[in-house]
């Protein structure tokens, strides 16, 4: 078996495949990168059991076989060289040689045959989407997604698919995102909870992009196609909450002030706030906001004021400082909107401007209870 290919076209998508595997695998073949190679087409595999992502690269050879490399053997080689062609061959004696312009490196191999096979999906449904708009539905839920083991379900992203639209929601009972595209439609209804881990390689290999994604998913495992990749992971298990019974309705009481003049004091407040509960103080009156925080163990304590649009009764609700300014953080509008009811009631906080045709964003933050 031999092959001869780019070194920085390997080495880059290499370096996308090594993000499937794990610092600690349980499985020592799963420390490998698969190679798969068919004349001039060499598809490259990396998995954790349950994920696993393959790209085909374009290499010139005539051969076939199929080999496990060390992958941070590889990556760490490949890092170090110039823009040059490498020749792969392999040896009878359990070694794999790399030749470059100025010497030769030999890698011990493990047996294909012993790398977990991919699953192939039965009676899939499917759904085609721009990479660039996954990219940032992910990269606008997945940081309220939770991480309590307790609740698997909430340590993904939902997927809700329908004719009408494409709805992603992450929540950790603290704080919801719920993102919707109307511009972009499936053929049949589908839910599905993604987990964090491929979500994230996937935000990064697809944000900017302009290709297609076909999601091709059923109800154990999803797959992902795009350009010379693919991408199958295994689903989370359970029932997602229902989260439209927890966005309050009727919010008469509603705030819309500049996005970064209110994130940049809710920073500064919440720099004196108690450091276990991170509470900040809203109160709302006419056209005024007052930001405030007091730590009594320690005496210190922060206010400001702020200029603001505000239609309702005058109000005070107390909310977790970190989750509001993650919120506010993973908005791109130069204004938002808070919508409340109670103080004891979630708030509402949406963008009032920056999104695209078709584009929903709603944040959901739980209040705190305010000592008076």
């Amino acid at each position: 078996m031999k092959f001869i290919v780019s070194s920085t076209y390997l080495l880059k998508q290499l370096q996308v495949l090594g993000g499937v595997i794990n610092n600690s695998n349980t499985l020592p073949i799963l420390d490998n990168f698969l190679f798969d190679l068919d004349n001039n087409k060499l598809t490259v595999s990396a998995s954790d059991l349950e994920t696993t992502m393959s790209s085909v690269l374009d290499v010139d050879s005539d051969n076939q076989g199929t080999i496990a490399v060390p992958a941070r053997l590889l990556l760490e080689t490949l890092k170090t060289f110039p823009e040059q062609p490498l020749t792969f061959v392999v040896e009878d004696n359990n070694t794999v040689e790399i030749s470059s312009n100025h010497g030769k490196y030999a890698l011990a191999y493990a047996d294909g045959a012993e790398f977990p096979k991919a699953v192939e999906l039965a009676n899939p449904s499917s759904t085609t989407l721009v990479g660039d708009i996954l990219a940032t539905a992910i990269d606008k839920t997945i940081f309220a997604a939770g991480n309590d083991d307790l609740r698997p379900v909430m340590s993904g992203v939902f997927f809700q698919f329908s004719p009408e639209n494409l709805t992603f929601v992450a929540t950790d009972a603290h704080k919801l995102v719920k993102y919707q595209r109307t511009d972009v439609t499936a053929s049949q209804v589908a839910e599905f909870i993604m987990p964090k881990k491929p979500l994230t390689l996937l935000k990064g290999i697809l944000a900017g992009s302009e290709s297609d994604v076909i999601i091709e998913y059923n109800d154990s495992n999803a797959k992902f196609s795009f350009e010379n990749t693919e991408l199958i992971c295994r689903l989370i298990d359970g029932k997602y909450p229902n989260y439209e019974a927890v966005i309050p309705k009727e919010n008469p009481n509603v705030l819309s002030i500049a996005r970064n003049q209110f994130l940049s004091s809710v920073k500064r407040v919440a720099i004196f706030s108690n450091k276990t509960t991170h509470q900040i103080r809203l109160k709302i009156a006419g056209a005024e906001l007052n930001i405030s925080a007091e730590d009594i163990d320690y005496s210190n304590k922060a206010e400001e004021r702020l200029t603001c649009s505000y239609q309702g009764d005058d109000m005070q609700i107390g909310f977790n400082s970190r989750f509001l300014t993650e919120m506010l953080n993973n908005l791109n509008s130069d204004d938002v909107s808070l919508e409340m009811s109670l103080p004891n009631r979630a708030g509402i906080l949406t963008p009032i401007d920056g999104l695209d045709e078709g584009e929903n964003v709603t944040m959901l933050v739980m209040p705190v209870m305010l000592n008076s």
